[in-house]
């Protein structure tokens, strides 16, 4: 036995040898051709089979018999690169590829579509991308100010609508959720979005989904998604640093100038460092802001500091850990409604609410790459607001966040996306709300799969959500209701059509919970107004759907796309910030101003239909490089179900839904020559059809009691002149701003930029005139 067991273990060693020596490797770095960046995740096959995935570093090896085979290597936003390869018995063969950026045309790789790198064009829904380039050239001191710039989207006094999916929310919830790298950057207590906190100093890029996205991301993603994506370290060290001054110019209508001398000032600096540092990658941010402001009393001051770390294992390789990091303080004056119209810049009753905040997050975070191309992550987040004021209504928020999410690309161009959401609230503002505390559990898979010319996407998520005792109690129809979870929705096609034509389709269910802060909010804005809590406010849900048409072209060396799109929105128990007199009905107490405010009501049925144009292209007409991006969006935002003698909150008449704009026209044009460049952008909005009723009408018009001594009655409008200020601007309003700069060196760049050129007077909604025209000085050291 021991003869036989010796020969069958010889027998066994002599073959693996055999096979070992038949056996060859393969092993490299892959990288960009023009920047000679590593390219992490890209797949390195043999004969179409045999496939690894390049680890942090951009390394792989491949191990395969002893012959000749076609080793193919590809990543998204790259030309796919083939080449012969020979792998002799025993050796090893070293070859690095070099692969060419094929970022041009419809080839912009995103993210936030499937939560995984994808050309633009193969997505299944509406996305616009924003670089750091437009936002430097602009000198872009808040996100919400270069939204306002991307077609289908605006922001009015923080409330971002995409398509006229939101209409107007002070402060309180937002049905467009923030994310900063595919994490929820929302307050705790508000649910509202910090536009001045986003990182603009350490970004990559900005994605925009245009429609509700609830499936993948949850609740508050009813109307769409803002996804900002921080930067990292590349192989070359980089710093950046811009300073800048500006000055308000005089308004066209001098009645506006309230300060004395010449202009009002805004100035402030930006800085940015990346290294790589042994196997850690270091990004270092700041910011600083100082703005007098144009309006009376509202200034603002803020300081902020950002850095992002990560880690790359050697021993472990595939590991990756890391913490992201931003902290900013913000001090200054809240302004709210017009004193009245000819004194637009003053606020009511010549006082304003005065502020000091602090906003901080932490995000730790763990991934793994398999070498088979999976990859499993856990993302966390602390978020921290801290509000107080000299009201004496402070609020301290904290939102704890944590995702694990497993996804897995396999061969055939077919992945799979799956995770767990767990997220907690903790709020305590003893005056303002009240201490409650919310609870957020999910679930969700999305599949993506290339059947040759056709992508096809669908996604599935299960949505709790728990605010004190109010929770989520599901809903799919009359019969099928009361879950104890909502299931969220979506599914899209793409159709590779032509060469470069992508015919798109999608379908996708919203669900939002109402935050803390509009369900219980109890305060005063400026010197009368109020806002009213409203306990009893219960979730709104809906969907969007679209069908699309993303066309490419070529005219000499400029190449771009166009893209046309057909959208349709619902939403049911929709709500809306409604201002009315909540106070008695009767006499001089129903006349009392302080009374009026507004509320968080659950209105009913809302519908949305309309077209999305957007133009985008790049590259040289002539020696000129140009940079374009155009839009042009029409909505029809109607109440379905509207009852004159029911909905009576709006306008009379009106079936329009509230503080909606129904054309909106967007566009930016950057034009480069040798060291000097010129650009120049464009905004169009349609003026606002309906609005609360309360703010052009007087409250004596309807109560008009025999018993009230009306030579006593204190004033009944809540914002004068606004009637004969809406009467007076009726055709929309068009803003154009101008920048031009020059690269003095390599490393000094030297801007002009005049926003508001025309110095147009404008609003975005009632009593809230926009600043005039500014004049900026930029410098830039970038090394």
């Amino acid at each position: 036995m021991i003869k036989n067991a010796k020969f069958i273990f010889s027998t066994l060693l002599l073959g693996a040898l055999k096979i070992y020596a038949q056996t060859g490797y393969i092993k490299g770095t892959v990288k960009d051709q023009a920047t000679q960046e590593t390219l992490p995740g890209a797949i390195v096959s043999i004969d179409s089979k045999t496939g690894v995935s390049t680890d942090i570093e951009g390394n792989y090896m491949l191990a395969a018999p002893a012959g000749s085979y076609t080793l193919e290597c590809r990543v998204v936003g790259y030309t796919n690169s083939k080449m012969p390869v020979t792998i002799a018995s025993g050796d090893t063969l070293k070859l690095d590829i070099l692969l060419k950026n094929a970022n041009q045309l419809l080839n912009e790789v995103v993210v936030s579509a499937g939560r995984f790198e994808q050309k633009l064009s193969d997505v299944t829904v509406s996305m616009e991308v924003i670089k750091p380039a437009l936002i430097e050239n602009k000198n872009t001191t808040s996100l919400d100010i270069i939204m306002n710039q991307v077609p289908g989207v605006i922001v009015s006094d923080g409330q971002a609508s995409i398509r006229g999916g939101s209409g107007y929310s002070y402060g309180a919830g937002s049905r467009v959720l923030m994310l900063v790298d595919e994490m929820p950057m929302i307050s705790a207590d508000a649910g509202d979005i910090k536009w001045n906190y986003i990182p603009l100093e350490n970004m990559e890029q900005v994605e925009v989904i245009k429609g509700a996205a609830s499936a993948m991301f949850g609740s508050s993603a009813l109307n769409g998604v803002i996804n900002m994506r921080t930067a990292y370290a590349k192989d070359k060290p980089m710093t950046s640093v811009t300073s800048f001054f500006g000055s308000y110019d005089a308004p066209r209508r001098s009645s506006l100038k309230w300060w004395r001398g010449s202009s009002q000032n805004q100035s402030g600096i930006n800085f940015s460092h990346a290294e790589k540092i042994g196997r850690f990658d270091l990004v270092l941010g700041g910011h600083m802001y100082n703005d007098e402001g144009y309006r009376y009393l509202e200034t603002e001051k803020r300081q902020r500091f950002n850095a992002n770390i990560r880690y790359n294992f050697k021993k472990a390789r595939g590991l990756v850990m890391g913490v992201n990091t931003n902290m900013m303080n913000t001090r200054g004056g809240l302004f709210f409604l017009w004193q009245n119209a000819d004194s637009a810049y003053i606020p009511q009753g010549y006082t304003i609410q005065r502020y000091n905040n602090q906003r901080f997050n932490i995000d730790p975070y763990i991934n793994y790459f398999f070498k088979s191309g999976g990859k499993i992550s856990l993302r966390t987040r602390y978020f921290l607001t801290n509000n107080t004021n000299d009201t004496h209504q402070g609020s301290r928020a904290e939102l704890y966040y944590s995702e694990l999410q497993y996804q897995k690309r396999f061969r055939k161009e077919f992945t799979i996306t799956a995770g767990a959401v767990y997220m907690e609230q903790v709020v305590i503002a003893d005056s303002l709300y009240g201490k409650h505390s919310g609870r957020n559990i999910a679930g969700y898979v999305q599949l993506d799969k290339k059947f040759g010319k056709l992508t096809a996407s669908v996604g599935l998520r299960g949505e709790y959500y728990r605010v004190d005792t109010a929770y989520t109690r599901g809903y799919i129809n009359s019969k099928i209701n009361n879950l104890p979870f909502q299931p969220v929705f979506r599914a899209g096609l793409n159709y590779h059509a032509l060469e470069y034509t992508f015919i798109r389709a999608s379908f996708g269910q919203g669900y939002r919970f109402p935050s803390i802060a509009e369900k219980f909010v109890n305060t005063s804005v400026g010197s009368s107004l109020k806002i009213y809590p409203n306990s009893a406010l219960q979730p709104e849900r809906g969907w969007s759907a679209e069908v699309g048409i993303k066309q490419g072209f070529g005219i000499g060396g400029f190449k771009g796309f166009l893209d046309v799109a057909g959208f349709w929105t619902e939403y049911t128990n929709m709500v809306e910030f409604v201002f009315d007199i909540y106070g008695p009905k009767t006499g001089l107490f129903y006349l009392d101003k302080n009374y009026a405010g507004f509320k968080s009501q659950n209105v009913g049925h809302g519908t949305i239909n309309g077209l999305d144009v957007t133009l985008t292209g790049t590259g040289k007409i002539g020696p000129v490089n140009v940079s374009l991006l155009a839009g042009y969006t029409y909505m029809n935002p109607i109440n379905p179900n509207y009852n004159p003698a029911k909905d009576t909150l709006g306008l009379p008449g009106l079936k329009v839904l509230k503080y909606r704009n129904r054309h909106l026209f967007k566009n930016d044009i950057q034009l480069d020559y040798k060291k000097f460049s010129l650009g120049f952008s464009t905004r169009y909005y349609s003026p606002i059809e309906n609005i609360d009723r309360r703010f052009t009408q007087s409250v004596l018009h309807e109560y008009n009691t025999p018993d009230v001594n009306w030579d006593n009655a204190p004033s009944t409008y809540i914002l004068p002149g606004l009637k004969e200020y809406r009467a007076a601007h009726t055709k929309g309003d068009w803003i154009h701003d101008l920048r031009m700069s020059c690269q003095v060196t390599k490393i000094v760049k030297v801007s002009f930029i005049v926003n508001n050129v025309f110095n147009a007077e404008y609003t975005l909604r009632p009593g809230d005139v926009r600043p005039p025209r500014m004049f900026i000085g930029q410098l830039n050291f970038r090394f």
